[in-house]
């Protein structure tokens, strides 16, 4: 055997062993590709899968945001809805005249004097352009007199000293708690859904 094919014989090897360390680097090259394609695709999928909850939440948390705003102007328009008709009722309240107020004030002068002792001085106060009115009534109480204005839409405040008793009997005061029990019906009448 000759030098030559030694020396051929130990390339030839070489080359085996060449190519065998060539196939085995592309092969496990392949396989940290498919390792890192398998990872990018994973890390991709869990990035998207992220952003699919944020996008969720944040608009869940924008559709409850608006409708939480949408039902505090709802509110807000029936608050301003209920003040407006509170005020118009007061507005036919201020205004009732003649007969009418005569017999109500005369109700709730009455009611007022059931709350006093037969022998109490009582002094009672009114709406200042009910002045007469008053003065007319209470010429039938004894020991009842006007005693100046009271700022109120109508009614009487009276109260004595020897009873140390204060009845406040105003059209307001009525309002006020016909208004408060009723409210709710009010608000459901108004705004059935």
């Amino acid at each position: 055997m000759s030098l030559d094919t030694v020396v051929e014989d130990i390339r030839e090897q070489a080359r085996a062993r060449a190519n065998e360390i060539s196939e085995e680097a592309e092969a496990e090259a392949d396989e940290i590709i498919a390792e890192a394609e398998d990872d990018a695709e994973e890390i991709r999928d869990e990035i998207l899968g992220d952003a699919d909850r944020t996008i969720e939440q944040e608009r869940e948390q924008k559709l409850s945001s608006a409708k939480l705003e949408a039902k505090q102007a709802r509110l807000e328009a029936r608050r301003d809805v209920l003040q407006s008709i509170r005020s118009d009722i007061e507005q036919e309240v201020a205004e009732l005249s003649g007969d009418e107020r005569k017999e109500l004030t005369a109700a709730l002068l009455e009611a007022t004097a059931a709350e006093f002792d037969d022998g109490d001085n009582v002094e009672v106060y009114g709406r200042g352009d009910d002045q007469k009115l008053l003065e007319d009534l209470l010429a039938d109480y004894d020991r009842f007199e006007y005693a100046g204005e009271y700022d109120c839409l109508g009614g009487v405040v009276a109260d004595s000293d020897q009873s140390r008793v204060r009845v406040k009997n105003t059209f307001d005061s009525v309002l006020d708690e016909v208004w408060e029990n009723n409210l709710r019906e009010i608000s459901d009448r108004l705004f059935e859904q």
